[in-house]
């Protein structure tokens, strides 16, 4: 045995999950845009107004400046975070991935499923999208998925339940 088998062991395990990741719709990018341009707006609205309101100066004008430019850069990184969304089924979980700076990845068990709730907002309704929600018994491990199309959305809770079902029989 060399030195190296420790480290290849260790970056097989951090190398991304094999298998074939699905990604959200395109569609989901104007949903995200207009909830980041309303947030946004609602930001440099409230900044301006306390600047108004409190008599900050040349400092208040600085702090709305500076709020309008993260809120551009997060609108600017949207269709990237978007893209960056991917799930997979595996043999006995769902993986979940999202993030860029910041990447959260969750595998949540089939016989640990408790509920699979479909969400759709009006402007997602609109678009023919819905959210699929995984819930278990671990609050931390409540998984949503945003942007799926409405079929793939139903037809993904379908399976899901049925795998849920088969795995709890075993128990």
């Amino acid at each position: 045995m060399t030195d190296d088998a420790p480290a290849t062991t260790a970056s097989a395990r951090l190398d991304p999950i094999p298998g074939e990741w699905r990604g959200v719709s395109p569609k989901y990018i104007v949903v995200d845009l207009v909830g980041n341009l309303i947030g946004g707006i609602v930001s440099v609205v409230v900044a301006s107004f306390s600047i108004w309101l409190l008599h900050w100066g040349v400092w208040g004008w600085v702090i709305t400046i500076a709020v309008a430019a993260v809120m551009i850069v997060l609108i600017s990184l949207t269709p990237r975070r978007v893209r960056a969304i991917r799930y997979q089924l595996r043999e006995d979980d769902l993986v979940f991935r999202r993030g860029l700076a910041f990447q959260r990845i969750v595998a949540v068990p089939f016989g640990r499923m408790q509920l699979v709730d479909i969400t759709r907002g009006p402007l997602a309704r609109a678009l023919g999208l819905a959210e699929l929600k995984l819930v278990t018994a671990a609050a931390a491990t409540a998984v949503v998925i945003p942007g799926l199309a409405i079929e793939d959305a139903e037809e993904l809770r379908d399976r899901l339940v049925a795998l849920a079902e088969t795995r709890r029989a075993g128990l």
